[in-house]
């Protein structure tokens, strides 16, 4: 029986190995902006058109708390344009999975389904979401509904292409095992081929989510009076390009923060997957 004394010393050296890792993430970060600073204050360029780091969070930081007003009309506003981004992109994104997997499943698994809706799908995959802009307003006006189909435009294909491909390449072994123990097609699908499509499925959404936060920041600039991405245009116009890479730095951070998401539910719902992993490399 292992002793506690010889379990302990290994948690202090996890536990350095993995404050190592979070500094190794931080390294790649800190020379950009340490480089960005440098230049900035070289005087190579006007500091009205590259502003070094240290204004840019100092717009920033008024922006979150609106301490001197620097920002001016958006000082103290950013939760409030952050979360009319937030929820343009989560209602594209959660319409654009729900109807991506629902067709890219049938698809996969449907022959029929595969005959009448992949050509139209193949088809209306290459046009450019941005190209939809004037039907969207022209169809839904000024407001939110505009940005929430094009995100779902953005969103939608990625999850498609790999919810097909997920079911497309599960191991027939696996459904000729179902077969053997008188599973039906529903079960076949629901037990067997959904589960193995699983990780592909995610990869797909992981691919939406960053597309989703691309188109929605698009839509703001020409179809919304609100959020992030109007923010940024808006900045621009009035030369504050201080505000203008904060706004790029805000949807950098929320974009990133929602793959994060997405990974944490991946691992907790792949978790036979890092199990059998886990086992076959011991094997």
């Amino acid at each position: 029986m292992t002793s506690v004394t010889d379990v302990s010393p290994a948690k202090p050296a996890f536990r350095l190995t993995r404050a190592f890792q979070g500094l190794e993430r931080l390294v790649v970060p800190a020379l950009l902006i340490a480089g960005w600073e440098a230049f900035a204050r070289s005087g190579v360029l006007p500091p009205a058109l590259l502003p070094a780091p240290s204004a840019v969070l100092h717009a920033l930081g008024d922006w979150v708390f609106g301490f001197d007003e620097t920002t001016q009309t958006y000082s103290g506003h950013w939760f409030r344009d952050a979360l009319a981004s937030a929820l343009r992109v989560f209602g594209g994104f959660a319409l654009a999975s729900l109807l991506g997997i629902l067709a890219g499943v049938a698809i996969g698994w449907s022959r029929l389904f595969e005959k009448t809706l992949e050509p139209t799908l193949q088809m209306l995959r290459p046009i450019p979401p941005v190209s939809w802009i004037p039907l969207a307003i022209i169809w839904f006006g000024i407001a939110d509904k505009p940005a929430i189909f094009l995100v779902f435009l953005g969103a939608f294909f990625p999850v498609l292409m790999n919810a097909i491909h997920g079911v497309k390449t599960v191991d027939h072994n696996l459904v000729r095992a179902g077969a053997m123990m008188g599973a039906n097609g529903r079960q076949m699908l629901t037990d067997i081929v959904l589960p193995a499509a699983l990780p592909s499925i995610f990869a797909g959404l992981r691919i939406a989510v960053g597309s989703a936060w691309m188109l929605t920041v698009t839509a703001e600039m020409v179809a919304v009076k609100s959020g992030l991405g109007y923010v940024l245009w808006d900045s621009y116009y009035f030369l504050r390009y201080d505000i203008v890479l904060a706004a790029m730095i805000s949807i950098g951070l929320l974009g990133y923060l929602s793959d994060l998401g997405l990974k944490a539910i991946m691992a907790r719902t792949l978790r036979w997957q890092q199990t059998t992993t886990v086992q076959g490399r011991a094997g």
